[in-house]
């Protein structure tokens, strides 16, 4: 019944007629954004008037459910059991988007209107992340119409509307609903592929850790004529106990930061990973970061450290005086292989050699876990040859991407592998104004939905058992 060929043109065929285009319009169309509270009806809506009406035609069964916690956008949770017998796949999503930002976009577009010009298509929610599983959805209709409404395999999705606040409230969702949300694997798609040319499946990504450093030494800002020279300027010392952390090339000194090493499996698979900047104002600077390792290596198999922000006295409108205090607002980029709970530990200890110990740490903590599956995993091993086998090219792999996802929400409570397969590329403009999807990664992306979904109905994926542990 129906060939795989044939689904893939299929959907194929749906990208290509504006049917896409138009699913597009509409989800991009609802103000979705967690950012703002006066969006929070737009977040339910986006769910139930763009999302669940669409599953429902494809035979799952859904309910929107409120947020464990209090002000944090909905989630829906949806399934399609066809058989117990079946492997189940588990995918996610997430429909709330940043900030619409529409007075910083370009002459002529509009954050919440799908405008296409040449090869993008321009609107919030494009790339980050309506876009993404919108075409994993019609991937999903074409399968079901080639197979005349089956799938061969058991379907669950969820689908979030606080990712951009954290994803409040997703863990203890999932902790809660583990049995109904139990699967083999979880197949997703968020953030960019290595290039724009380069089909991608990702295992992970880095965790983010947050924190202050913080000197405040008086009341209010003195003269500068009368105090300056005599008196201590936290701007200064800041400025130093900064300079301690990282060396003039970005090479981390808090030592005990960093991964003991990067693993096999990790080094593997960045063999021959050549990084490029897309449509980015950054650069790749070779001489920044880690000595000895490779562009790949240190987004992907590495810790970073970086100051967000540096602050002290009024540089919008300075005056001649000693500040009282400065803040420097940083972050640390980890893999799996390092312990966020000893960051703070180490940094203080490192503050307290180097000879800064009035600057206190605060505000410290994980924002979002680090997460990854092996890259020798059966089930990456298997989506990467699916991949491969659509798109007649090679499909490369990378342990953990370098932004964040609730991955690790999956793993710590349904045990899945992860298999993030990007659609969008670093140029996107994801969370700034001008956001956009590029036409032909996301055709590609359509392709090798197509193909995962039918190959998975084939009886041909790993048989282990839900949460990815082997049957006895």
């Amino acid at each position: 019944m129906g060939t795989r060929e044939e689904a893939i043109r299929r959907a194929l065929a749906t990208f290509d007629d504006g049917s896409f285009e138009a699913r597009l319009a509409d989800l991009v169309a609802i103000p979705s954004t967690s950012q703002d509270p006066a969006h929070a009806d737009d977040l339910r809506r986006h769910l139930v008037e763009g999302i669940e009406p669409w599953l429902r035609r494809m035979g799952f069964n859904t309910a929107v459910h409120s947020n464990p916690v209090p002000g944090a956008g909905p989630i829906l949770m949806a399934e399609r059991i066809e058989d117990s017998a079946h492997v189940v796949v588990l995918t996610y999503g997430h429909g709330d988007t940043v900030r619409g930002l529409s007075e910083q976009w370009r002459p002529g577009l509009d954050p919440w209107v799908l405008t296409k010009d040449g090869d993008r298509w321009y609107g919030r929610g494009t790339a980050d992340n309506k876009g993404q599983h919108a075409l994993n959805l019609l991937a999903l209709e074409a399968v079901l119409a080639e197979r005349g409404g089956r799938l061969g395999f058991n379907l669950k999705l969820i689908l979030e509307t606080a990712e951009e606040r954290g994803s409040q409230g997703l863990r203890e969702f999932v902790a809660a609903h583990r049995d109904r949300l139990a699967a083999n694997v979880l197949i997703a798609s968020d953030g960019p592929r290595l290039s724009a040319a380069t089909p991608t499946v990702s295992t992970g990504t880095r965790g983010t850790f947050h924190f202050d450093l913080v000197l405040d030494l008086r009341p209010g800002g003195v003269h500068s004529g009368n105090w300056g020279g005599m008196t201590t300027d936290p701007a200064i010392v800041l400025s130093h106990a900064v300079a301690s952390i990282a060396d003039r090339h970005g090479r981390i000194l808090v030592r005990d930061w960093l991964p003991p090493v990067i693993p096999d499996s990790v080094r593997n698979a960045l063999r021959g990973c050549e990084l490029v900047a897309e449509g980015e104002a950054a650069t790749i600077d070779p001489d920044w970061g880690e000595p000895g390792l490779s562009a790949a290596e240190k987004i992907y198999g590495w810790n970073s450290f970086i100051v967000l922000a540096l602050l002290s006295g009024r540089p919008e409108n300075p005056v001649n005086a000693v500040a009282p205090n400065a803040r420097a607002s940083c972050q640390i980029r980890y893999t799996v292989d390092t312990d966020p709970a000893t960051f703070e530990g180490a940094l203080r200890r490192h503050l307290d050699a180097a000879g800064f110990p009035e600057v206190t740490i605060a505000a410290s903590g994980v924002r979002m876990a680090a997460s990854r599956t092996d890259p020798a995993n059966p089930w990456v091993r298997w989506a990467v040859a699916s991949m491969a086998d659509t798109l007649g090219r090679p499909v490369q792999l990378i342990p953990n991407s370098g932004g964040g996802l609730p991955g690790d929400v999956f793993v710590d409570h349904l045990g899945t592998p992860l298999v993030w397969v990007p659609h969008s590329y670093n140029g996107c403009k994801q969370h700034g104004p001008d956001e956009h999807l590029l036409v032909a990664p996301a055709r590609e992306g359509i392709a090798a939905f197509a193909g995962l979904w039918w190959d998975l109905g084939e009886g041909g994926a790993p048989r282990p058992g839900l949460g990815g542990r082997d049957r006895d």
